[in-house]
This record gives structure tokens, sequence and C-alpha cells, in this order.
């Protein structure tokens, strides 16, 4: 269902200041101007009939940005669709690493420095963890999906991994992790592991100021472990919840008026109660702004056993070990827009007739067509 209001209808509104704003830079500036264009008439689009009724439609082009709230449905499926076949026949665990807000500040001006170092300091620790004997002994895998965002656009960066339930030994035998249903390591322990690994990984990269370190290893870390998913299948329901989601999806916002921007959030800290926030329209757009990753930082990382470089050979291997063969890929269902659907007729019956460039004409001058050609 269309959403009435959208992160598009704030940045038209108020284009003009936004351009001015001293805390945007140029590449989120990009990327806000892409999203405030997307399916308009600046980015041309084309004209459909129906071949049926003859009803006549005018679409306009995507944007395809990856921060933009209208574009996300077919890249999810897509991207569950190819993961679906990488799938262990194995339970899979969901841990969450969070950065303090100590660093939010560095992370606002040095993005790119914080996040990798938050990718490298997660799977180190998981992978120094499953090395160990007394936990495991093997080699582990993780897919690791980036959120900078709170409820409330706030900055809160934090990674969601899902670490399958086991690992591949150097003999190259599967082995089942004892975990009792709970997680896989101690989460206390992995706290510590972690904030070693990440000042030790953020170091390699800029050279932080010592005051900063210090308070650093102060402050408590939180590593949140979740129970394991009750089958390989719940992964990638969770999965197609978190890969591809922005800062705030278009279906949060209630309403937009000339200086204010009011969305829903849930506040879990009173168990999930959904609540509004009333921002103003400048500070509802920075606050977006702050969740625009740099150029080329990849958000969805795949490491050790489910990384892109092993997964060909690791997967298949150990579907063998455990003898389960790999499952035949089912077809999906998939609940996104369908260009070649008939809302009058409600048949898969719409071609494109006539190509608009960008800025397309008036629809006055639509060509006229009719019901059957």
């Amino acid at each position: 269902m269309k959403a009435n209001f959208e992160v598009a209808h704030v940045l038209r509104q108020h284009w003009k200041e936004v351009e001015k704003y001293p805390q945007i830079n140029s590449w989120q500036l990009r990327v806000l101007s892409a999203l405030r264009r997307c399916r308009t008439e600046d980015l041309g689009g084309h004209v459909d009939a129906c071949t049926d009724c003859g009803m006549m439609r005018i679409s306009y082009n995507s944007c395809r940005n990856r921060h933009c709230p209208k574009c996300q449905g077919k890249n999810r499926e897509d991207w569950i669709a190819k993961r679906e076949a990488e799938l262990l026949p194995v339970p899979y665990f969901h841990v969450v690493f969070t950065l303090p807000d100590t660093l939010n500040q560095l992370a606002m001006h040095q993005p790119k420095a914080v996040y990798d170092s938050l990718f490298e300091a997660a799977w180190q620790t998981v992978a120094c963890f499953a090395k160990d004997s007394q936990h495991l002994g093997a080699k582990a895998g993780m897919i690791a999906i980036l959120h900078t965002w709170g409820q409330t656009m706030s900055l809160h960066p934090h990674l969601h991994c899902i670490v399958p339930g086991g690992g591949l030994t150097k003999k190259g035998t599967w082995k089942t992790a004892k975990s009792k249903g709970k997680f896989l390591f101690p989460v206390k322990a992995m706290s510590k592991v972690f904030r070693a690994k990440y000042v030790k990984a953020l170091k390699s990269r800029i050279n932080p100021d010592k005051e900063l370190i210090n308070v650093l290893f102060q402050k408590e870390w939180v590593v949140f472990a979740k129970r394991p998913f009750g089958h390989p299948k719940a992964v990638l329901e969770y999965l197609g919840r978190y890969t591809h989601k922005v800062a705030i999806s278009n279906h949060r916002i209630v309403d937009i008026g000339q200086q204010h921007t009011t969305f829903s959030y849930k506040d879990y800290r009173q168990g999930a109660q959904k609540l509004e926030m009333t921002l103003d329209n400048l500070e509802f757009i920075r606050r977006f702004s702050m969740h625009i990753l740099p150029r080329g930082l990849v958000r969805i990382r795949h490491f050790g056993i489910l990384g892109s470089s092993s997964k060909q050979a690791t997967v298949p291997l150990i579907h063998r070990e455990l003898g389960i063969p790999i499952p035949e890929k089912e077809p999906r269902i998939l609940e996104i827009y369908n260009p070649r659907y008939c809302p009058c007729c409600q048949k898969e019956s719409m071609v494109s007739i006539q190509r608009l460039p960008k800025r397309g004409p008036p629809k006055s001058n639509l060509p006229k067509v009719s019901a059957q050609f």
C-alpha cells in the first residue's frame, strides 16, 4: 500500500534550504537529490498501456539509490533469493554488536574508518572464540548487516549478525556447537574482546585521540545475543526485515506540515510502546542524512565459511557432511510492484508504448491508443 507521506515530500518542500544547510555535505546532498527526484518526471520514464482494456498510465523511473525508502523492495527480494541456496541445515544464532555513543562524533566525521573497524572487530571477535577449542574449535562463518540508526533516527551504529551453529575443523569436517539453546559464546567475555579488537582496528585506520581511547576502555561495551532461529528459513525471514532497511520508512511518517514532520517510533525501554515524535523539517532531514553511508561502503558483508570466496566450496561440503542434500529452490511470492499488472482489468497486460525523456511531457500530450494493437 502506498504511503501517504514520503521523505521525498519533505525534501522537495525545503530543497533550497537543504542545498545551503551547513551540516549536509556534498555527497549527502547528491544522495538526497536522487531521493527527491525518485519516480518523478525529472528522471524520465515511460507510458504504459493495457492491451486488453486500453487503460494508460505514466511510470516514472526510480533512482535505485540504496538509501531510498521507495527502491528497496526488489533489491531485498533479489538478495534473499541468492542467499536461499547458501543456507546451511544447522541452527543459526543472532548477535548484535553495538558501538558506544562516545564514537558518534567520530562516526559523523570519519564514518568509513568507524564502520569498517566495526565489521573487522565483530568478525575477529566471533572468529577468535570459534577457534578456541573450549568454545568450538572450528572455523565459523558470519553475515553482518550494518545499521546506523535508532528508532528516532539518532546515530546508533550497530551490526546485526547471523552465525551458523558450528564450523569446519582443519580436517574439513563439520563440528556442531554445544549451545544447549543458548548463544555460541559468553557475551560478557565477547564484549571485552570486541572492545579491544575495535580499538586496535580503529588505530590501524586513523590516529584517534588518546583521551577518546581511554574513555572507550572505561565504558562497558554491549554485545547482545538472542536465542537461535527455529529453522534455517527463519533466517531468510529475518534477513528480509533487516538487509535493505533505511533510516526511516515512508509508512512511519504520520504527517508533514510547513514547519514540522511527525513520525511514529517504538520505545523499547517501554516495552516497544508505539509513540510519535515531531521534528522541525530541517532537523528531520539532517537526522536522515546522518545515515547516508560513504560512497562505496559495503553494508552487508560475509565472513569465514560464508565468505564470497569460500561458500562455493564450503556450503556443498557441509551439506554432504551432514547427509542433507541442498534443497531445490522454491519460488518466492513477491509482494512488490508488478509493472505488467493493470489495475483496471486486473490482468498482466500492460506494455510500454513510449519512452519519456527527463522532464517528461505534460500528460495532455500522451498518445492515444486503442484496446487492441
